[in-house]
């Protein structure tokens, strides 16, 4: 029975770690955003961050604004995250090196150094861009489409080199 007691107490305080976004997040255009899913990014076996994705009804759509919260397990340097970011649009087929390195240019205003505990929400605006969020703060509005979809298909896009992190922020597991 205190078992029992145990992995409820922890699965209501998981449920609680993702309980909030920032508040220009949490209701773009007056709607609220929920859980869909969430992941963990390891690699060779160290936990990078968790991950959730908040939609605005039941399941995520390119046609609707959504947003990726990533919290950190390790700290980052932000020109790191924005390297990184850029080597998998490239992966997942973006060729145009001019263009690469201007979203490249863009993560790096959007990204700061983070720390373990830190968390990096990036809100998908259709047809407007991007926006990012440092611990709640806006650090950056990328007001470009394409770059936006390349952006997010990291983790969203049938390629992605993580499938199954994928598969769970859509709720697929």
């Amino acid at each position: 029975m205190s078992r029992r007691f145990f992995l409820l107490a922890l699965l209501a305080l998981a449920g609680r770690a993702w309980a909030n976004l920032p508040a220009d997040v949490q209701r773009p255009g007056g709607v609220e955003f929920r859980v869909i899913g969430q992941g963990r990014m390891r690699w060779f076996g160290l936990l990078l961050y968790d991950a959730a994705l908040w939609v605005p009804g039941d399941r995520w759509r390119w046609d609707e604004s959504f947003a990726l919260d990533l919290r950190y397990a390790r700290d980052f340097l932000g020109v790191k995250l924005a390297g990184a970011s850029v080597d998998e649009i490239r992966r997942l087929g973006y060729e145009d090196e001019a263009k690469l390195d201007r979203w490249r240019a863009a993560m790096v205003g959007a990204f700061p150094d983070v720390k373990k505990g830190d968390r990096i929400t990036g809100v998908f605006r259709p047809g407007e861009g991007a926006q990012f969020f440092h611990n709640g703060r806006a650090t950056s509005f990328v007001a470009d489409p394409e770059f936006a979809r390349a952006f997010f298909s990291i983790w969203l896009d049938p390629k992605t080199r993580e499938p199954k992190l994928r598969a769970a922020l859509l709720g697929q597991r």
